[in-house]
């Protein structure tokens, strides 16, 4: 099989390559330069390419470089600063996901003869539906497990996708790069907001580049004016650090985030519970997958890249498409922009945003 590996410079990606040259596969390496400009900052920089390179030598396996950086500021960059600037907390390691990894690249790989395309994500994927449907699993290493961030992957996506370490835990993953003496055995693991952390400075300076960061105002849940943050657009949902404490010395989260008015309703962690959350741009694997989510039976929800299982008492779709999700107890307020990930066991069904 021909296998175009996204090779985005780190230990797993360069393993996946690895154990797909050792199967026999015609195994071709590709990193994705998704940062304008010859710097090394930004996704996959200078360093990440040539690490990549130097892996596929290593392998005796060819290398290219896709430039897809316009891509990369239309659907993860510009949709990270404007949701900043609506009051939302995107989740842009989906959102690279979703358009580049595995439908730019997945486009560009059929055009080239490709077969299949290959990560170095920490998941499964395997026939779990009913009828033996493609489903994305949970990787073997539940602290890195990754299958959240790919939950959109549908069921014939899934035919031409490939995740060679999702077996693995990431201890031997860096076993099995050390002993093949790849550079990459001891690299440390990509930050999230990758593209942020590169940039230098932080989120709030990427941001202020970009957007006008505006100091906004504290408020109860009464209205009453309680303190005041220096940028509205930095707050998120649930958030407690830098938001001081109450007048009877509780701790204030924020429950709502008003950037037109640049106000911040606070409150305790009890106003935070909520009984169900309302998700948009809702993907399923199939349909019947989104069936199983509909029955509720035995179905958990993710929502965060680390998150513990929450059970699910029963979904509703809206004629919009947007599907409410039914807590079996109260949870915490997710924050709009967040993800929501639905699960049958260890097998994705499907997510979508909390709106």
């Amino acid at each position: 099989m021909q296998v175009l590996v996204a090779m985005s410079g780190g230990v797993d990606s360069s393993v996946a390559a690895a154990l797909l040259t050792e199967q026999g596969h015609e195994v071709v390496g590709v990193t994705l330069k998704l940062w304008g400009g010859d710097s090394d900052s930004g996704c996959c920089s200078v360093s990440d390419v040539d690490d990549a390179r130097r892996v596929a030598d290593q392998l005796g396996v060819e290398h290219l470089v896709f430039g897809f950086a316009d891509d990369f500021a239309a659907h993860v960059v510009g949709p990270y600063v404007a949701d900043h600037a609506a009051g939302r907390t995107p989740n842009p390691c989906i959102e690279c996901n979703r358009h580049l990894k595995f439908d730019r690249l997945l486009v560009r790989a059929r055009a080239l003869g490709f077969d299949a395309v290959a990560t170095g994500h920490h998941a499964r994927i395997a026939p779990a539906g009913p009828a033996g449907e493609l489903r994305v699993l949970r990787g073997v290493d539940v602290g890195k497990d990754q299958s959240y961030v790919i939950h959109m992957l549908r069921a014939e996506q899934l035919e031409r996708v490939l995740l060679p370490i999702g077996g693995l835990t990431k201890g031997e993953v860096r076993t099995r790069a050390a002993a093949l003496g790849l550079r990459t055995a001891g690299k440390p693991d990509s930050q999230d907001v990758c593209f942020v952390f590169r940039a230098g400075g932080g989120r709030e300076a990427f941001l202020g580049r970009r957007i006008p960061l505006r100091p906004g105002r504290l408020v109860d849940r009464h209205g009453a004016e309680v303190g005041s943050v220096e940028a509205v657009e930095l707050v998120t949902v649930g958030q407690r650090r830098g938001l001081g404490v109450g007048g009877d010395g509780e701790p204030r989260y924020a429950l709502e985030v008003d950037v037109e008015s640049a106000t911040v309703v606070v409150g305790g962690a009890g106003d935070l519970l909520v009984d169900e959350e309302r998700l948009a741009s809702v993907v399923w694997a199939d349909d019947v997958a989104r069936a199983t989510a509909r029955a509720a039976s035995g179905v958990t929800a993710q929502a965060s890249a680390h998150g513990s299982p929450i059970a699910v008492s029963g979904l509703d779709e809206a004629a919009d498409r947007s599907v409410v999700v039914r807590w079996s107890a109260p949870q915490r307020r997710v924050a709009p922009g967040q993800s929501v990930v639905l699960y049958a066991g260890d097998v994705v069904l499907g997510g979508g945003v909390v709106s």
